[in-house]
């Protein structure tokens, strides 16, 4: 059974069992609020919403139509929602706009989420941010607007912090020989390499053989610039196509992420590379405005080779570490 504060006026009969609902929280009819959640004091929950399981709602916020909170959310103090871009007093629209906010997400006190946006899984939305677009699974968003200033890590709670950043130095020609050629970080089979650098008052060259040193044969490559700072790019991961990623000007920064381990690499120098196989989430964003990516992949162009929802990426992986 739930527990319902005296002074709580809770007039939906659809509260999961253990939810706690605390004074001078209102509850509207329609609203569905699932088990062992704690609505704090002083909440609004209109009709058409719904929570999911786990679901914490501290003091001050209005949870409005069209909102849909999956299991595990954190949404903290005077959280503010909306579900209508251009308000008229008195005047609704047909159908109000969905927001959802997916599994395991935490919004921080006083963030401002606009309407029709996805929040999503594990991401977590900094405190007074302004957030105008969805945020990707596991994002860690900031400001007004909201932008990306990491990843928070699949092994870590996000409350210790962004996961560090590995960045690589590049070596010379004859560091090179007493350094590996390549090796393994904490993200499955994905691996930082060491490329040859050569340095003369001519200008600098960097070079790779592949196969030898770049673990594959390329069919493709394309390069990615002009990238504004604040966007982001990938965010997907390839059912078989490998990747090699170099960083030939400028910096970026590349999440990397098995679906159990998570990481970012800084790649800031073009004597090193990132490989990328098969079934790593990847990320690419932190754009220095001079940046430019050059990428080799195994494969040709394949939209079916793409595993662009994150949900689905997990279930995958799931899968296969299964067998």
């Amino acid at each position: 059974m739930p527990t319902i504060h005296p002074a709580a006026d809770v007039q939906s009969s659809k509260i999961g069992a253990r939810t706690r609902v605390w004074q001078y929280a209102v509850v509207l009819p329609g609203a569905a609020v699932g088990e062992d959640c704690n609505i704090c004091s002083h909440c609004f929950i209109e009709n058409d919403v719904e929570l999911g399981h786990r679901v914490t709602v501290k003091s001050g916020v209005q949870l409005w139509d069209g909102l849909r909170v999956a299991d595990d959310v954190f949404i903290g103090p005077n959280v503010s929602f909306s579900n209508d871009k251009f308000p008229r007093s008195r005047q609704q629209p047909e159908k109000f706009l969905n927001t959802i906010i997916e599994k395991g997400a935490s919004i921080g006190a006083g963030a401002s989420i606009l309407p029709g946006i996805v929040i999503g899984q594990g991401a977590m939305v900094g405190a007074g941010a302004v957030v105008t677009k969805s945020v990707p699974p596991n994002a860690i968003v900031m400001g007004n607007p909201a932008r990306i200033t990491g990843y928070s890590n699949g092994q870590t709670p996000v409350r210790d912090g962004v996961e560090r950043v590995l960045s690589v130095p590049a070596f010379s020609d004859s560091e090179a020989k007493e350094k590996p050629a390549s090796y393994p970080l904490a993200v499955h089979g994905v691996t930082m390499h060491h490329l040859r650098l050569v340095k003369d008052m001519r200008g600098d060259l960097s070079v790779g053989d592949f196969e030898s040193q770049i673990p594959f044969a390329p069919k493709r490559y394309f390069l990615v610039f002009n990238v504004p700072s604040e966007k982001t790019r990938g965010e997907h991961a390839h059912r078989e196509c490998h990747q090699f990623l170099i960083c030939v000007k400028g910096r970026c920064s590349v999440m990397v992420d098995d679906g159990q381990q998570r990481m970012e690499v800084m790649l800031d120098n073009p004597a090193t590379g990132l490989y990328l196989p098969p079934m790593v989430w990847g990320t690419q964003y932190k754009y220095s405005q001079d940046a430019i990516l050059l990428v080799f992949a195994s494969h040709s162009y394949d939209p079916a080779d793409y595993v662009r929802d994150y949900a689905e990426f997990k279930t995958l992986t799931s899968l296969a570490g299964a067998r």
